[in-house]
C-alpha cells in the first residue's frame, strides 16, 4: 500500500489499528476485490498453515490488480508480504513504532480472531498531486495477522537520489545514530522498495543494510550479483577515482521475488560509501 513518504510500513499498521470503516459505508469495487483478496488469503492460510507465508511473498495469485497479502504475528514480526514490506520479512516491525503509537500497534495484533478489520487512511498520490482515501482490510488468525493492503511500488530513479541525499547528509552529521536508524528500519531511510546500505571504507565491510542484516559485517569485495558478476569489489574501486557514481547489476526484488536489472547510486561521505539501488521497470 502506499503512504505519504514520511509513513513508514510500520506506522501502516498503526494505521490498522487506529479506526473501523463503518458499517453503512458503501462497498466499492475496489473494497470487494480488497475483502476477496483477504477471505481468500485467510481460507488458504486456514489449510496450509504457515506454508502459505512463501505464497503470500510471491507475485502470484495472492496479488489483485494493486492488492497484496502481508503477514505480522502477535510478536510484531513480518512474516511475508507480496507488496513493499518484503524488506522487512523476518524483522520485528514494532521496533519501528513511535512510542505513541505502540499501543495501537498491540490492538491490532491482539484484535478478536476471525474478525475482518477495517481502516481508512489518507495519501499524496504523486501521479496527479491529490490526497485520497485508501482503504486495508485485516483478520487475525491464531497468532497471524493477515492483511491486504493495496499499491505495489516500483520507485524511481529520482527517489533513490532523493534518498541517498538524505542518508548521506544524515550519515555526515550523525555516523552513529544515522547506522542504528538504517539497521532498525527508520522510515526516514525506506521508501517503497529503496533501502540503504553502508559499507566502511576502511574495512571494506558492511555496516548498515536496510533490508537484510545477515550482512552486517560482510565482506564487500566478496559480493556478486546471482549471475556470477562482481558488484563490491568495482564500486570500491570507482569511490577511490570519483566520489560519486553508479553502477549496473542484477537483483532480487523483494517485491517482485525476481532477479532484476539494478541500478545503484553510490556516493562516499568521509570514510564510508553509502549507496542506493533502484530496480529498472522491465516495461
Amino acid at each position: 500500500m502506499r503512504f505519504p513518504k514520511f509513513m513508514g510500513v510500520a506506522t501502516v499498521l498503526w494505521v490498522i489499528a487506529c479506526s473501523s470503516a463503518s458499517a453503512n459505508s458503501p462497498v466499492s469495487s475496489d473494497d470487494q476485490q480488497a475483502q476477496q483478496l483477504l477471505n481468500n488469503a485467510v481460507d488458504y492460510y486456514r489449510v496450509q498453515g504457515d506454508s502459505a507465508l512463501a505464497a503470500f511473498s510471491r507475485q502470484g495469485e495472492f496479488v489483485d490488480g494493486e492488492h497484496y497479502v502481508f503477514v505480522v504475528d502477535t510478536h510484531g514480526t513480518m512474516l511475508a508480504s507480496g507488496g513493499a514490506s518484503a524488506v522487512l520479512i523476518g524483522r520485528d516491525v514494532s521496533k519501528v513504532l513511535e512510542p505513541e503509537l505502540r499501543s495501537a500497534f498491540d490492538q491490532a495484533l491482539k484484535s478478536p480472531e476471525g474478525i475482518i478489520g477495517s481502516a481508512k487512511y489518507r495519501w499524496m498520490n504523486v501521479k496527479d498531486g491529490r490526497v485520497e482515501q485508501k482503504q486495508v482490510y485485516y483478520q487475525r488468525v491464531g497468532d497471524r495477522v493477515i492483511a491486504v493492503g493495496d499499491y505495489l511500488p516500483r520507485a524511481s530513479a529520482d527517489q533513490a537520489k532523493n534518498l541517498l541525499e538524505r542518508a548521506s547528509s544524515s550519515l555526515k552529521k550523525d555516523p552513529k545514530v544515522t547506522l542504528r536508524s538504517i539497521n532498525d528500519l527508520s522510515a526516514s531511510f525506506r521508501e517503497d522498495d529503496l533501502y540503504v546500505f553502508v559499507v566502511d571504507l576502511k574495512s571494506h565491510r558492511y555496516l548498515a543494510h536496510g533490508y537484510n542484516v545477515r550482512l552486517l559485517g560482510v565482506d564487500f569485495t566478496t559480493i556478486k550479483d546471482p549471475e556470477g558478476k562482481p558488484v563490491g569489489a568495482p564500486i570500491l574501486a570507482m569511490v577511490d577515482r570519483v566520489d560519486s557514481g553508479g553502477y549496473d547489476y542484477r537483483w532480487r526484488n523483494p517485491v517482485t521475488g525476481k532477479v532484476e536489472d539494478k541500478h545503484a547510486l553510490f556516493r562516499k561521505v568521509g570514510n564510508y560509501l553509502v549507496a542506493v539501488g533502484y530496480y529498472v521497470d522491465p516495461r
